[in-house]
């Protein structure tokens, strides 16, 4: 039985359907990206982060995106801390882990009456809002009209956890992650602590 989620949102960009690498789309919408190839779909879990690849290739595909690929900055990153604080608070989700980086966020959350998908539209709706409540929305200067673009990537990805072994591992895990990306140690407020896992 599935007990938390390793779930990673991704900002607009992060990965693209056509990714070199492999990625989880069925499709390719965006007509900009088409030309660079369909997708390509992969069925593992695991991560193709460090797989070789084209890095060349995917940097270009990039670049001819609708809007500029999104990078969080620390203002940013707080801002949407603040937002999914209010998610949290709103949904009762239990958060034991929380890792927000240049342009995805990972979050070890348990299981909840609401799918793991709506949990994470929900974060994703209430960090775009403290973003342009903070005035430091990353598309902000992309709004056609009232509407600015979402910085986030469609969907979610996320791992089931069944352990309490395995939760620990992904929480140590995403613990360590900021270091990876040369970004200071994060603590957030709506963050449970290891402790209180049941057993």
């Amino acid at each position: 039985m599935v007990r938390w989620y390793h779930l990673i949102i991704s900002a607009y960009s992060f990965w693209l359907p056509n990714d070199p690498r492999g990625s989880w789309s069925d499709f390719v919408a965006a007509w900009e990206l088409l030309k660079f190839g369909g997708p390509t779909k992969v069925t593992g879990k695991r991560s193709f982060a460090h797989d070789a690849h084209n890095r060349q290739y995917r940097l270009k595909a990039k670049r001819a995106l609708k809007y500029p690929p999104v990078r969080f900055n620390e203002l940013q990153r707080r801002a949407i801390a603040d937002g999914f604080a209010i998610a949290v608070a709103e949904g009762g989700y239990q958060v034991y882990a929380c890792c927000i980086g240049y342009d995805h966020a990972h979050l070890v959350i348990a299981r909840h009456e609401r799918t793991i998908e709506q949990i994470a539209r929900h974060l994703k709706s209430k960090a775009s809002m403290a973003l342009r409540s903070a005035g430091c929305h990353p598309l902000a200067s992309q709004a056609a009209s009232q509407t600015i673009p979402s910085p986030w990537a469609e969907g979610c990805w996320s791992v089931f956890i069944q352990e309490t072994i395995q939760a620990g591992a992904a929480i140590e895990y995403l613990n360590q992650h900021p270091s990876k990306e040369s970004l200071p140690a994060q603590t957030w407020s709506f963050v449970r602590q290891l402790a209180t896992i049941p057993a």
